[in-house]
C-alpha cells in the first residue's frame, strides 16, 4: 500500500503537534511537513508532494477557507481536511462547495480523526486502482467515502429512545476498535445495563456486530463493533 502523504496547516503549534502524533498511529502516514500560516502553507505544497491537507481555517494572515479555491487552481490533486474551531454554518457551507473531504470541529478525539484519515486513505486507495470507472465502482466508493448511519426510528420497541440511538452508534462510529457496553455506557452517560440494551439492539437491525474479548483476568467480554 502506497504511503498517505500528509501536510498540516495549523497556526497553534501545540494542535499541530498534537495532530501530528495522532498521525504517527497510522501507517500509511507520511507526515511531510508543517506550516503555521497560510503563506507558509502554499509554499510548503510547492516544496513537497502532497496528497492531503489537514487545513485550519482562522489563521493569522488569511482564512483557510479563502485558500480553497486557491489549492484547487495551483495544487488540483491535494484534497483537504478541514479541522477547525469555526462552526458558522457559512464556513461549512463555503467548504463543502470547494470539494473538501471531510470537516472535523475542534476539538477533535483521537478516535475521530483517526478514523477519518483512515477513511481518506481508504478513498485514496480505491481510486488509484483503476483508470476506467463504471458505476459499480463508483458507487463502491461513494459508499466508503460516506457512511450513512440513518436508522428507521419508526416503531422502535419499549426502552429504546431515537436520539439515544443515534448517540450510540455515533460512539460506535468513533471508535478505532471494538468497545465494550462499559465502555460505551461511560460514553454516553449511563449504565453499563443500559448501553447493552441499545448495543444488543443495534446489532438485530444489523448496524453492529459483537466479538468475544478476553480481558486481564481471562474473563471474556463482548466488544461491539460498527458495521
Amino acid at each position: 500500500m502506497k504511503q498517505v502523504k500528509v501536510a498540516i496547516a495549523e497556526d497553534d503549534f501545540r494542535i499541530a503537534d498534537i495532530h501530528e502524533r495522532f498521525l504517527s498511529e497510522i501507517p500509511e502516514v507520511m507526515v511531510v511537513g508543517k506550516a503555521l500560516n497560510a503563506s507558509d502553507t502554499l509554499r510548503l505544497l510547492k516544496q513537497e508532494k502532497v496528497d492531503l491537507l489537514l487545513l485550519d481555517v482562522y489563521m493569522p494572515d488569511e482564512l483557510g477557507t479563502n485558500l480553497l479555491l486557491t489549492l484547487h487552481n495551483e495544487f488540483p490533486n491535494v484534497d483537504v481536511i478541514m479541522i477547525t474551531a469555526a462552526t458558522e454554518k457559512h464556513i461549512l457551507e463555503k467548504s463543502i462547495r470547494n470539494g473538501v473531504f471531510n470537516y472535523l470541529i475542534k476539538p477533535v478525539t483521537k478516535e475521530r480523526f483517526v478514523q477519518v484519515v483512515k477513511k481518506y486513505i481508504q478513498y485514496k486507495n480505491l481510486l488509484d486502482q483503476k483508470t476506467e470507472v463504471d458505476q459499480e465502482f463508483v458507487d463502491s466508493l461513494f459508499r466508503k467515502s460516506q457512511t450513512s448511519q440513518k436508522i428507521n426510528t419508526n416503531n422502535l420497541p419499549k426502552g429504546i429512545d431515537a436520539i439515544t440511538l443515534e448517540k450510540v452508534l455515533g460512539i460506535l462510529t468513533d471508535a478505532t476498535g471494538g468497545l465494550s457496553a462499559e465502555q460505551v455506557g461511560e460514553r454516553m452517560g449511563a449504565s453499563r445495563t443500559t448501553a447493552r440494551r441499545y448495543l444488543e439492539f443495534l446489532i438485530s437491525v444489523n448496524k453492529c456486530k459483537a466479538e468475544v474479548a478476553y480481558g486481564v483476568v481471562g474473563r471474556p467480554e463482548r466488544h461491539y463493533f460498527k458495521i
